[in-house]
């Protein structure tokens, strides 16, 4: 099945899958569209119409897929989970990883297709036997930070036609082939299910759909117990149901790094570590979330330098080759998915986590977050921040 030249393609409607649509019909491949329907937002479908009538006027073959359910059960309550844990989630790590890709997989399968792509503005390499994601031409568009935890019988199937071009290509490469509504779409922003602030989804979520009112209540399913549970189990990760917090949105302390009371905040899910803009404060100095604490509702406010750290410690982790890895010094992480990147020594704890010894200080380390390792150009491996 690897010399088939049928491709099943992830098509969101959106210029990028539809431009790859466009690249992979003319290298010779036999496109098939698939349009996931994870989430949408004021219950708009214009993007499944898109989708639909860029693939009549191409030709190609294109169904729908309802994952709406699974989406909201292993993403939607995992961001809302962690923010209610004071934690910085990473949706779209976690999608990409554990739900898009492997689902595109399992369609594949069932159809008898062996290469799978989409639009993200990667590449990937074959080296020494295993295969690499590799950072996209378009550097200010490269989506690589969000790809670390894929496996090898995902990246081995992988076709990347978004990789080699630059997205002003991309718009004028559908302009010239006379696909104008194609190549004038808005990028998507932020968060697919909550593109502006999170904090409003938040509040309406937790309003919405919490029963306990006590928030020390937490129902952990480390199963991930589901009809389509072989799509999304993240190894190790354990997912908690969002069923508590009914009252835990709400006034409580900002302190400084000595415990003193500074002024009132609304709420410790609505703020993230190395948060500076959005306090409601004023205290004629710069000060940052250092410290979100949710057993207490309390909020530690700090000067930059003092969320300052030389190391971080890794779960749920996943290395390419950890002989690549492991006790080198030049490994450069990233835990932003733009401008920045720090050098460290990675080892594996007697825990099994990953301890993370940086070079050079790094600011705002977010419990919760991503972190990616990187070297040579190619992208290594990464995981979640556990401290």
């Amino acid at each position: 099945m690897k010399e088939d030249k049928r491709v099943l393609l992830g098509m969101s409607g959106g210029t990028d899958s539809s431009v790859a649509a466009m690249l992979l019909q003319a290298a010779g491949y036999e496109v098939t569209g698939v349009t996931f329907r994870f989430y949408e937002l004021n219950g708009s479908t214009e993007y499944l119409d898109d989708a639909r009538a860029l693939a009549d006027r191409l030709g190609i073959a294109h169904v729908t897929y309802d994952a709406r359910e699974v989406f909201k059960e292993r993403i939607v309550n995992y961001f809302v989970d962690e923010y209610m844990a004071g934690r910085t989630p990473v949706p779209c790590t976690l999608c990409n990883n554990y739900l898009k890709w492997p689902l595109l997989a399992k369609i594949a399968d069932e159809m008898g297709i062996f290469h799978l792509s989409t639009g993200h503005y990667v590449r990937k390499v074959l080296l020494d036997g295993k295969y690499y994601i590799t950072p996209a031409v378009d550097r200010d568009k490269d989506q690589s930070f969000f790809l670390w935890g894929l496996q090898q019988e995902v990246l081995e199937r992988m076709l990347l036609p978004m990789g080699e071009m630059t997205k002003p290509a991309a718009r004028a490469y559908a302009a010239e082939r006379g696909f104008a509504k194609v190549s004038t779409k808005k990028d998507s922003l932020g968060v697919c299910f909550c593109p502006m602030d999170y904090r409003s989804f938040l509040k309406e979520y937790v309003t919405n759909f919490v029963t306990l009112p006590d928030p020390s209540q937490t129902v952990c399913d480390a199963s991930l117990t589901s009809a389509d549970n072989s799509l999304v189990t993240p190894g190790n990760v354990t997912k908690c149901v969002t069923k508590r917090f009914s009252n835990a949105i709400g006034r409580g302390r900002f302190l400084d790094e000595k415990g003193h009371f500074i002024a009132w905040h609304e709420g410790y899910p609505l703020y993230t570590i190395g948060q500076r803009r959005g306090l409601g404060i004023d205290l004629n100095r710069a000060v940052f979330v250092k410290e979100i604490r949710p057993a207490t509702n309390e909020v530690v406010l700090a000067p930059l330098q003092s969320l300052e750290r030389m190391e971080m410690v890794l779960k749920e982790w996943h290395l390419t080759d950890e002989s690549r890895v492991l006790g080198h010094d030049d490994i450069v992480v990233k835990i932003r998915y733009r401008k920045q990147h720090n050098h460290c020594t990675v080892t594996v704890t007697a825990e099994g986590l990953l301890h993370v010894q940086l070079h050079e200080p790094l600011t705002a380390i977010a419990p919760g977050q991503a972190a990616a390792f990187y070297k040579d150009g190619l992208l290594l491996g990464g995981g979640i921040i556990e401290f």
